[in-house]
């Protein structure tokens, strides 16, 4: 029963990253207009950039991670048909 439900928090295709990059993003930039709001300026601006910027980085890194998973399915699916 707890392995069910360990899958559902698993990213297995492209789409699924795109859809939890999405609500990352729309997340992140929430926050940054709070912070717009709480420190006008400078500031504001620069942690807005930096939000925005967290999510490009877990984004390449949730990207990253797919594709090194789906290279190691099929090293491991050559290895056992030889």
């Amino acid at each position: 029963m707890l392995k069910k439900i360990g899958r559902l928090f698993v990213i297995k295709t492209r789409f699924e990253a795109c859809l939890i990059i999405y609500a990352l993003g729309v997340g992140a930039m929430a926050r940054g207009t709070a912070y717009l709001h709480e420190y006008p300026g400078i500031g504001g601006k620069l942690l807005l950039v930096a939000c925005s910027g967290s999510v490009f980085l877990a984004g390449a890194k949730i990207f990253d991670c797919l594709r090194h998973e789906r290279a190691a399915e099929a090293d491991k699916a050559s290895r056992s048909a030889t």
